[in-house]
């Protein structure tokens, strides 16, 4: 076993399933896997943080409240859906290899601007319509066509589609999936709760966003966590502007989680977003001293997701659906937002 100062914390972009990034040199490299393995747990390196979270969070699965809610399971995925040859496809469509993160930061001139702006209005719009198909009975799939279908109607591509050999054009993350659901034949029950998260390439430009909706008559507990994620993100990103400091985002979320006592997901991790669908800079959602300011005209995502128990994941042999530990409920909201002179621009915004 390596001593603990030579490891390195594991994190995940919200759509890098098997990737970790050394924040501190900004490096990536290829987590190492088991695919014989049905599931695999990562964890990351404990600090004062998870000292912090023992004392004020749900995390003792034993006293989690008792649900007749039943875990998760994987339903039957449906064939890859066809996008027209005439619209533009990111480069890493049709590879099966994670591109990683892109190093350096995503700022653009006026005409990025408007084009992010283009795509991160799409997104949002996609995002609004699917959340109207949230009720019981509804399969996941069916959510993903329609998106898929509304996405392509309008020019753009899927940016999901294709990412690593992610099979499907959004991710639909029930209860406790805490990222990267793929839809599939499950149908939505009463009382679940679903983000569903929405990327759209348009113009070659990324758009990326989620909100977590609910299903019929939810518990009060799991209305709260909605609730509160919702608004971890938007004091998030009431802080930001140019020169602000990355790690007070993490501060602030993680500060808001503590007052209700949900835990703070660290495994995933916002992302500079624009170009290329993952780039720098890499945000955390939990207290950290990670170096690094905000820049006028740079996009990026804030996409934190808290819990009601473990922060812990469990990756499904799908190597791709992320779960919490002890099967307790998570929920997710995240935003593409734009540096501006006066604080930053929500662009996933309808």
């Amino acid at each position: 076993m390596a001593p603990a100062s030579s490891l390195q914390p594991r994190f995940f972009s919200s759509f890098l399933g098997d990737r970790f990034v050394n924040t501190a040199r900004s490096l990536r490299y290829p987590l190492l896997r088991n695919p014989g393995t049905p599931y695999q747990k990562f964890q990351t390196s404990r600090t004062f943080c998870n000292l912090a979270d023992l004392l004020f969070n749900k995390r003792n699965q034993d006293n989690l409240p008792e649900s007749k809610r039943k875990r998760l399971r994987p339903g039957k995925v449906s064939p890859r859906l066809h996008v027209p040859s005439h619209i533009q496809r990111p480069p890493y469509v049709n590879s099966h290899q994670l591109p990683g993160i892109s190093s350096g930061p995503e700022v653009h001139d006026e005409r990025g601007i408007e084009c992010m702006r283009a795509s991160g209005r799409l997104a949002a719009q996609v995002l609004e319509f699917a959340g109207t198909l949230v009720k019981a009975g509804t399969a996941t799939d069916e959510i993903d066509q329609v998106v898929h279908q509304m996405i392509i109607d309008n020019g753009a591509y899927p940016s999901p589609l294709g990412y690593g050999g992610f099979p499907k054009s959004v991710c639909t993350s029930v209860n406790e999936c805490i990222c990267h659901g793929i839809p599939d034949s499950r149908l939505l029950e009463d009382g679940d709760i679903i983000n569903i998260d929405v990327t759209v390439y348009l113009n070659g430009y990324h758009g990326d966003t989620s909100a977590t909706f609910l299903c019929g008559d939810v518990e009060d507990e799991a209305k709260k966590l909605v609730e509160v994620t919702r608004e971890a993100l938007n004091k998030a990103i009431s802080i930001c502007g140019p020169g602000v400091e990355y790690n007070k985002i993490g501060k602030t979320i993680h500060g808001h989680a503590d007052k209700f006592k949900f835990g703070v997901v660290r495994q995933f991790v916002g992302h500079g977003v624009g170009r290329v669908f993952h780039a720098d800079p890499v945000i955390l959602h939990f207290r950290n001293n990670e170096q690094g300011r905000m820049l006028l005209g740079q996009t990026f995502t804030i996409e934190p997701m808290l819990t009601i128990g473990s922060t812990d994941s469990v990756i499904w042999s799908d190597n791709w659906t992320a779960v919490t530990a002890d099967g307790s409920l998570s929920a997710q909201f995240e935003h593409t937002i734009l540096i501006t002179e006066n604080g930053a621009e929500i662009l996933t915004k309808c």
